[in-house]
């Protein structure tokens, strides 16, 4: 029942996904002084408000990081479940919902706190034309600094946390704290790849797969220590690219 739940809440959550981003990808995208293009996740529609903008890009966002981190995420969930039940508890599946919800809700909070930036930097680099053309140049450099973290010691550190669930006792506010600090965790030592996918395309699926499999692979692989470092060579790799590409323009 465990397996089956998590594996329909991935499908739905994929699909979702994939329909919301093809919608996105119909209604094209803004071009910009830089050469680079401004996707309309960041603004309201013609018409709409600020709030329905965030609460448009927080759907999205939330139903995207589902089918990102759920593959990471139930091996840890099951391991609770298995430890409330030997435990003594009678609802081990509750426990593990009470403990998903907690770390999603960890995932949700970010969302807001990404829209609200992307918004802000949208806003700036249409008004100032000179930030926009500096854009891809600050992207190669974001990209540089993510595959720095995504090779640090700290984000090791933050990696090994993340396979970490133990139990701490029955109830439902005990248990969605432990998903929120198990939320916590991941969200840190995503940071390198959060910003990989924040500068490739929120939206883009091409860059979310890339950045899904990642996760999913330093987590669950025996040796995840060692695809986090070839994950961020390849990155830095490519922000050295994107770097070469932004100052050749200028």
């Amino acid at each position: 029942m465990f397996l089956a739940i998590c594996a329909l809440l991935f499908i739905a959550s994929a699909a979702a996904t994939v329909l919301i981003c093809q919608a996105m990808a119909d209604m094209g995208e803004v071009p910009m002084v830089g050469g680079w293009a401004m996707s309309s996740a960041w603004t309201p529609l013609c018409g709409g408000s600020w709030p329905a903008a965030a609460g448009t890009f927080l759907g999205m966002w939330v139903l995207m990081t589902l089918a990102m981190m759920l593959p990471s995420l139930a091996p840890a969930l099951w391991r609770l479940h298995e430890r409330a039940a030997a435990a003594g508890d009678t609802h081990p599946g509750l426990v593990a919902a009470w403990a998903g919800i907690g770390y999603f809700l960890v995932w949700t909070a970010l969302g807001l706190m990404v829209f609200a930036g992307g918004a802000a930097l949208v806003e700036a680099a249409l008004r100032w034309p000179q930030l926009a053309r500096a854009m891809p140049f600050a992207a190669g450099l974001l990209v540089i600094a993510a595959g720095l973290f995504q090779v640090s010691r700290w984000k090791l550190a933050r990696l090994g946390h993340c396979r970490q669930v133990s139990w701490r006792g029955a109830g439902a506010v005990a248990v969605i704290g432990q998903g929120l600090r198990l939320g916590l965790a991941c969200c840190a030592s995503c940071a390198g790849l959060t910003v990989l996918l924040l500068v490739g395309g929120v939206m883009d699926l091409r860059t979310m797969a890339v950045v899904a499999a990642a996760i999913t692979a330093e987590r669950l692989a025996p040796c995840g220590e060692r695809v986090a470092c070839a994950t961020g060579g390849l990155m830095l790799g490519a922000g050295a690219v994107q770097l070469t590409l932004a100052l050749w323009q200028l």
